[in-house]
């Protein structure tokens, strides 16, 4: 499922992110990788708000999509 498909306050598990080493990186030096847990704070509409351990992460809408997550 993709990160854009979570409901506020569901928790998952990141297993891939679909793009290039540019955007790899990018989201890795925000604390998005692969087997990081996040919680989602909104985004079923607009821009994607994350909590990653401490961290909130706003994200926009593509790149989300790009990031298939696992509930856990």
């Amino acid at each position: 499922m993709q990160l854009t498909d979570l409901f506020p306050n569901e928790r998952a598990r990141v297993v891939a992110i679909e793009g290039g080493q540019c955007l790899c990186q990018h989201l890795a030096l925000r604390g998005l990788a692969g087997g990081c847990i996040l919680t989602a704070l909104s985004g079923r509409f607009g821009p994607v708000v994350v909590r990653i351990g401490g961290e909130t992460l706003v994200l926009g809408r593509g790149m989300a999509q790009k990031i298939q997550v696992q509930k856990v």
